[in-house]
């Protein structure tokens, strides 16, 4: 297919006073498929935001020869406006104008992009339906539910049709319902060829919708591919977390440690292992409310390779 975006040994460092700097992002690389989502997941602070920002333009990186950044063939600190007018941008905060309705916030937004009115109020009816918002094309934005501003704001993303399609915690803050008819629209967009490219702190979310990932904490990567693939490489299939249990008591319970590997990481420690009815067997000492068996997933993944959890952060 060929790379969209190419990122190589990127560094992104703040100054902290006089005398101190701060390092984002450090010495990050990483390729994205055209028609591909590619997902940052790690906790906040991790270098998630910092990294799309320098991507399409809102920050510079730190130069260096080494370094590179290339979108659409441009490099961002070169040619940022080409970078920025293919590109539609979901920022983690909605940003709409709330004294004016639905209709004139995209409208007005078309403006920008130098859209004739006709073909501005075409694409817009397009996008309400496809966000289903057609019902409130003449609604004030306050009156809007949280659901329904971020769709709105995708809505505006995608009003120039962009090639590429950022979003930064798209669905942080929202109810469950309201986050799958999001991933919903997000697979439909991909579908139709368009690149997606995102940061998360929710695994579901990146296990969802995401192609290949990059696992970030404290600005460098910890591990990248397809989160099926990271998961089946790195992680037993199965764990079963223990939620009320005296240390005492696990002690006393014959464990084999061949099959089953102990994390004591969490308090009480969780276990892993990829065969289930070991785990069952060691659940069953363990009254309802004391334990929980599951599949594994990139939180736990996360865990095992940080020694912390993406909860932590929140």
């Amino acid at each position: 297919m060929g790379y969209l975006i190419t990122v190589k040994n990127v560094r992104k460092t703040y100054n902290i006073g006089s005398t101190k700097r701060f390092l984002a992002v450090d010495d990050l690389s990483f390729d994205v498929d055209k028609a591909s989502c590619f997902g940052f997941l790690g906790p906040n602070g991790a270098g998630k935001t910092t990294m799309m920002k320098m991507i399409y333009s809102r920050l510079e990186r730190d130069i260096e020869p080494a370094s590179m950044i290339n979108v659409f063939g441009f490099d961002p600190m070169k040619d940022p406006l080409k970078i920025k007018f293919a590109s539609g941008v979901v920022p983690q905060e909605d940003n709409l104008d709330e004294e004016i309705n639905v209709f004139q916030n995209l409208l007005i937004y078309s403006k920008f992009y130098g859209m004739h009115r006709r073909d501005a109020e075409k694409r817009i009816d397009e996008l309400l339906d496809f966000m289903e918002l057609s019902e409130k094309r003449k609604a004030d934005v306050r009156a809007l539910s949280g659901g329904m501003k971020r769709r709105l704001v995708m809505a505006r993303a995608l009003l120039h049709e962009p090639r590429l399609l950022i979003l930064d915690e798209p669905t942080t803050g929202l109810d469950p319902q309201v986050r799958h008819t999001i991933w919903k629209k997000l697979r439909d967009l991909k579908e139709k060829g368009l690149t997606i490219l995102l940061t998360t702190h929710y695994m579901d979310e990146a296990y969802q919708l995401c192609d290949n990932i990059i696992i970030m904490d404290k600005g460098k990567k910890i591990i990248e591919g397809s989160p099926k693939v990271l998961l089946k490489n790195n992680m037993e299939r199965y764990v079963l977390e223990l939620i009320k249990v005296e240390p005492s008591i696990l002690l006393k319970l014959k464990i084999d440690n061949t099959i089953i590997r102990e994390d004591n990481f969490h308090e009480p420690p969780h276990l892993y292992s990829n065969d289930f009815n070991a785990l069952r067997e060691v659940a069953d000492n363990f009254d309802d409310g004391e334990h929980y068996l599951r599949q594994t997933n990139l939180e736990d993944l996360f865990m095992k390779l940080t020694g912390k959890s993406l909860n932590e952060f929140q």
